[in-house]
């Protein structure tokens, strides 16, 4: 009979007892190979062994290696000898123990240490992955150590890439320009009067810029919500005909740049704009400048952020049922009564959702205030020239960011008040037929004539923005056909080597696509896997950590760019001006919608599955990976896409971080209005936009759209 090999893994099986994790050791092996062998700063150089033996640097004269990092390689030292033994509470101590050591001894030396380099990256995160398991092995998380893993990584990242950069930034609103604490500069800085002054109520001119803020969001999430539910009606209730045209208007502002709109709008009505001068031409209207400031910002944000309003609205009364409304009808209420008594109140909680993301995202835009505010001051635009302006204020922006958050959390709060705990559950899984019921005459006549207004209107701007890329210069009327903007940004060579990519544009469309690239997997793979353990394991903290997972949502795009700039732009964790913060930003900005993706998803799968493979002794891992991931199929594709295009088209969090090294497409189109090169702006956003929709339409080719499986009323009549 053959005699096995001998191998280093089946020695390390029969050293170590058969109930102990197996895999433990060898994170706890690739820690301490990490912190030995890989360099600690990210500017290469030394690993963390090599400094704590040499004690100092030339490079870091005030960072003293013994003291800083020899306590954190005897911890890596003690967790691969506990892992290896066997001993949890030995593992656990010891890896938190080189935890909290090395970042307290990083963050110590401030400005005057080393950056955390792939040394630094890898050893913690195996240290991170060793503490979750021992923790697991000690009861916690049910003993699975799969789920500590994911609760205790996605924390510790969450805190390091969502919290401590929220946290330093709002510190800093209470630091001098010499680095030095002062409440009192906070105070001054915090109740200024061009933040909260109310000049214009009283026969000023101007007020601050939050009750500007404030003021221009009210406004756009109400009539966004407004246009919303009427476009919503037209199609739920008797324009089924035109479901394919709004729906696809639903599609078009995800996939737009932010402040391609205000592009077209300056293009209609600017003092040279095409309607300007047809107005003056044909009834001597004088060309104006009324398009700057707040009525043109408002108009741009509310074509940009109604779409979105209507898919949510559209969704709500898709799941109203139909049978509540025809028992009302039954009851001989009029149609207007049945509207007014069951479907507005069950569509409370959807125009809740809809008002508050109008205003969120109202206080977080950057891209139309930035060509249309004028003299309007607002909050995003603010915030973006304390910082990149003359003067960089960090201090100044860091207010402004406090600000401009504390906005958004009575939003949420506000908003949680309204829709109270009360139960809007229509879909009770029991057979449901019927048609929903018609809307009054007077209602549905309106809602018409407003809605096919908005289209027609909505369609003008963006013919506007498709047609600006091929004539010479649609702002001033110059019609001439020409494709001299699109060679000018994405024209090609074939030379010597192959082809030459000569346009100006290119660099920053292939730094873009990179960067949505690599974030769009990570961001479905934290989201999903987060989702997984809020809804299928039960552990102590379980709230808090979906509270953790969701936050991110909640905080503005321009507050996180400047959190970052603050937190990132000096040691331990320097990652400006790098491609990886641009990766970072995007990842966890976007996986809330990961998380209520992944949540949605399993929400309709049976835990049942998950049981019955429990019961074959299949573990965990094994578990997600072969039986939860395929049928989350649709809610991963769903994440992918949304992370794509948003890294694509997002402008407000990573106009602080791109670098002329790292441009990104957006930025470079914001930098073209800038220098007054519209034709070439629009031409590109023309492109992104054909682009970004070839994704969503092929996504949506493969995934479907998902059914209630309601049978129409002809159907149940006759009985088929």
């Amino acid at each position: 009979m053959a005699m096995p090999v001998a191998t280093p893994a089946l020695a390390l099986a029969r050293f170590v007892p058969a109930s102990h994790d197996r895999i433990a050791p060898a994170v706890a092996l690739v820690a301490l190979a990490a912190l030995a062998l890989l360099p600690w700063s990210s500017d290469g150089g030394p690993s963390a062994l090599a400094l704590a033996v040499a004690r100092s640097s030339s490079k870091w004269p005030a960072f003293d290696g013994a003291v800083a990092l020899a306590p954190l390689l005897v911890a890596a030292t003690t967790t691969v000898v506990g892992t290896w033994l066997g001993r949890d509470r030995l593992t656990a101590g010891a890896a938190a123990l080189g935890l909290v050591w090395a970042f307290a001894g990083a963050f110590g030396a401030g400005t005057d240490g080393p950056a955390f380099g792939i040394g630094a990256a890898l050893g913690l995160a195996a240290l991170v992955t060793c503490l979750a398991r021992a923790l697991a092995r000690l009861g916690a998380f049910a003993g699975d150590a799969v789920i500590a893993t994911i609760v205790v990584v996605v924390s510790v990242l969450l805190a390091i890439f969502i919290f401590f950069p929220v946290g330093k930034s709002l510190l800093a609103a209470g630091f001098d320009a010499h680095g030095r604490f002062a409440p009192g500069i906070m105070a001054e800085r915090l109740f200024a009067a061009d933040i909260w002054g109310i000049g214009c109520f009283g026969g000023g001119t101007h007020c601050g810029v939050a009750i500007n803020s404030a003021m221009l969001a009210i406004i756009v999430g109400t009539v966004s919500t407004l246009i919303g539910l009427i476009l919503a009606l037209v199609v739920q209730r008797g324009g089924q005909r035109y479901a394919g045209l709004l729906k696809l208007m639903s599609v078009l502002p995800i996939i737009t740049p932010p402040f391609v709109i205000a592009l077209a709008l300056v293009v209609l009505f600017g003092r040279t704009g095409l309607i300007t001068g047809w107005l003056d031409a044909i009834f001597s209207i004088p060309r104006s400048r009324w398009i700057y400031g707040l009525p043109g910002v408002t108009l741009a944000q509310l074509l940009t952020f109604s779409p979105i309003a209507f898919m949510l609205l559209h969704g709500a009364l898709n799941a109203v049922s139909p049978a509540l409304e025809e028992a009302a009808q039954t009851l001989r209420a009029s149609r207007a009564r049945v509207f007014r008594t069951v479907t507005w109140p069950l569509l409370r909680p959807a125009l809740a959702n809809a008002f508050l993301l109008g205003f969120v995202e109202s206080l977080a835009d950057f891209g139309n205030p930035i060509v249309l505010a004028g003299n309007y001051e607002v909050l995003s635009t603010k915030i973006f020239f304390a910082i990149a302006g003359a003067q960089h204020d960090p201090g100044r922006a860091a207010v402004l960011a406090v600000v401009l958050l504390g906005l958004t959390m009575i939003a949420f709060w506000l908003q949680q008040r309204w829709v109270g705990r009360s139960s809007y559950v229509t879909v009770s899984g029991k057979g449901d037929g019927g048609s929903p019921a018609k809307l009054p005459r007077t209602l549905w006549v309106g809602c018409f004539t407003v809605a096919a207004s908005w289209i027609a209107f909505t369609l003008v701007c963006y013919a506007v923005i498709l047609t600006g890329g091929f004539v010479k210069d649609i702002g001033r009327g110059d019609m001439t056909l020409t494709l001299g903007h699109f060679a000018a940004g994405f024209g090609a060579e074939w030379g010597a080597h192959g082809v030459l990519f000569s346009g100006s544009a290119w660099d920053s469309l292939f730094n873009t696509v990179k960067v949505a690239a690599v974030s769009a997997p990570l961001t479905a793979v934290i989201g999903l896997l987060a989702a997984y353990v809020i809804m299928r394991h039960r552990f102590a903290g379980r709230r808090a950590f979906e509270f953790l997972t969701l936050v991110s949502f909640a905080i503005p795009g321009t507050v996180i760019g400047v959190s970052y700039i603050v937190a990132f732009n000096v040691p331990p964790l320097e990652l400006t001006g790098g491609i990886a913060i641009l990766v970072l930003c995007f990842v966890f900005r976007n996986m809330p919608v990961g998380v209520r993706a992944g949540v949605a998803a399993l929400s309709q799968i049976d835990k049942t599955l998950d049981e019955a493979s429990a019961t074959l002794r299949a573990s965990t891992l094994r578990t997600l990976t072969r039986v939860v991931m395929p049928l989350l199929r649709p809610a991963i594709l769903v994440t992918l896409v949304f992370s794509f295009t948003h890294a694509m088209t997002a402008v407000s969090a990573v106009i602080f971080l791109a670098t002329a090294k790292y441009n990104l497409a957006t930025v470079y189109i914001i930098n073209r209005v800038e220098a007054g090169e519209y034709p070439l702006a629009i031409a590109y956003s023309s492109v992104l936009i054909v682009l970004m929709l070839g994704v969503l339409l092929a996504v949506q080719k493969v995934v479907g759209e998902a059914q209630l499986g309601r049978r129409a009323a002809g159907a149940l009549a006759t009985g088929h």
